[in-house]
């Protein structure tokens, strides 16, 4: 296997380099995902397709409940056939079907579209962790899961002002084509650094018989995946009905116009991506000094949970300056959990093979949580008037993921590896503390 080792010594020195790409990836296609919540904001796109609240919450909506049915699919494809190919054909797919949403003019085309987005970005999550958990140790993870998740954070907080200013200095049209097109920008450096990551038959068959080594069954019975699906639920509850509803909720209930609405969207994505990196950062050095793992990140997890509950106090308040304070600063907050349950759920409770079929089961909850928060929050907003009934339900979510971490999410409970199946190792680390594997980059 001369070839292989010099693929490996190649591959060494560029980590950081495919990790921005990843970042800048998932970025893009939060752009995508939000783009929506910036038109469901305009008077003529809901004038256009004769919207109700209803309505709106369900096309919210829509991007989760194919996102989420691929979740599995994708992380069993990456598992086992690598990153490259299957993310690239997947984000060629959802950028045309985002430049195509500015050219539809039904409901039900408008609706296709969606759920077709969903279904293409839906590997981006357990690729991504895949290629981290292949090439970052465990004093690495948390910076690195948070500099990944600031491009989750970041999309929403550019993208909301940037649609924003479409909208209203061209149309709702002009905005869906242009940041569909512009996307596949992107390509270009994916496919001239990344290689895939299985080349060789031999190899495939390695990589399948490894990944056979956890079975979905193993996944299923373990309580740190049933805890991480309850967080990612309860984290994710908070933050998409912030990427889905919170243009909406400045416009309609606070007053601001349109482009104001953006620019508070911005700070309140910004902060978290900026707060998440900070997380992953300080636990990964007190890690570093010798400190458990999962107790660091679990600290950082609750903290962040229970400082994101005072979103509750931004809800009742009258005034407009506090209102919008809290509404940044209970989103900044919750970004110390962002990498740090990432990197525990996904990463150091979790044995290396397996970290793409256990995201993708994961991401279940995360995709559930999309579906639910848009619908439910646009339910609520019917029957109540207001947005203060949606906001309560986020505070009763976020304790009960402060919870689940505290209970669930414990080293003895993490999925069991089938000894008979996995490749023998003599340097490997054991479950959840992962040694750097080969690069994908060349």
């Amino acid at each position: 296997m001369e070839t292989s080792t010099v693929e490996k010594k190649q591959g060494a020195a560029y980590p950081w380099i495919i990790l921005a790409l990843l970042s800048m990836g998932l970025l893009i296609a939060f752009v995508d995902r939000t783009s929506l919540s910036s038109a469901l904001a305009d008077k003529n796109f809901v004038r256009d397709f004769a919207l109700t609240s209803v309505d709106r919450g369900w096309l919210n909506s829509a991007f989760f409940w194919t996102y989420g049915l691929m979740q599995l699919p994708m992380g069993w494809l990456v598992d086992r056939y690598g990153v490259k190919w299957p993310y690239t054909v997947c984000f060629c797919i959802w950028c045309l079907a985002t430049a195509a949403t500015g050219m539809v003019t039904a409901l039900a085309a408008l609706l296709l579209m969606r759920l077709l987005i969903g279904a293409a970005e839906a590997v981006v999550i357990p690729a991504s962790y895949r290629w981290i958990g292949n090439n970052f140790g465990e004093n690495h993870k948390g910076f690195a899961v948070g500099l990944f998740a600031m491009g989750g954070k970041f999309g929403p907080a550019i993208g909301a002002p940037i649609a924003a200013w479409f909208i209203v200095s061209y149309s709702w049209k002009f905005m869906f084509l242009v940041t569909g097109v512009v996307g596949l920008l992107w390509l270009v450096p994916w496919l001239y650094m990344v290689r895939n990551d299985f080349p060789s038959k031999t190899e495939l068959a390695t990589a399948k018989r490894r990944a056979s080594s956890v079975t979905l069954r193993n996944i299923l019975a373990s309580p740190v995946v049933w805890g991480g699906m309850i967080n990612n639920f309860c984290y994710g509850y908070f933050t998409f009905y912030c990427m889905t509803w919170m243009p909406a909720y400045l416009v309609e209930q606070r007053g601001l116009t349109l482009q104001k609405s953006g620019l508070f969207t911005f700070f309140s994505f910004a902060g978290i991506a900026l707060m998440a990196t900070f997380g992953g950062w300080a636990a990964d050095r007190i890690i570093a000094r010798g400190h458990n793992a999962v107790r660091v990140r679990k600290a950082f997890v609750v903290a962040g949970f229970i400082g994101g509950s005072t979103v509750l106090l931004g809800a009742f308040t009258e005034s407009l300056q506090a209102a919008l304070f809290w509404n940044v600063l209970s989103l900044s907050i919750l970004g110390l959990a962002t990498a740090n349950n990432l990197a525990l759920c996904k990463l150091t409770l979790i044995p290396k093979q397996a970290i793409g079929l256990t995201t993708g089961v994961q991401q279940l909850a995360t995709s559930l949580a999309g579906g639910i928060s848009a619908s439910l929050s646009g339910w609520l907003l019917h029957v109540s008037g207001n947005y203060d009934l949606p906001m309560m339900v986020i505070f009763v979510f976020l304790l009960i993921g402060a919870t689940s971490t505290l209970v669930l999410l414990q080293p003895k409970w993490a999925p069991k590896v089938s000894e008979e199946k996995a490749e023998p190792s003599p340097s490997s680390p054991g479950p959840g503390i992962a040694k750097p594997a080969a690069s994908t980059a060349h």
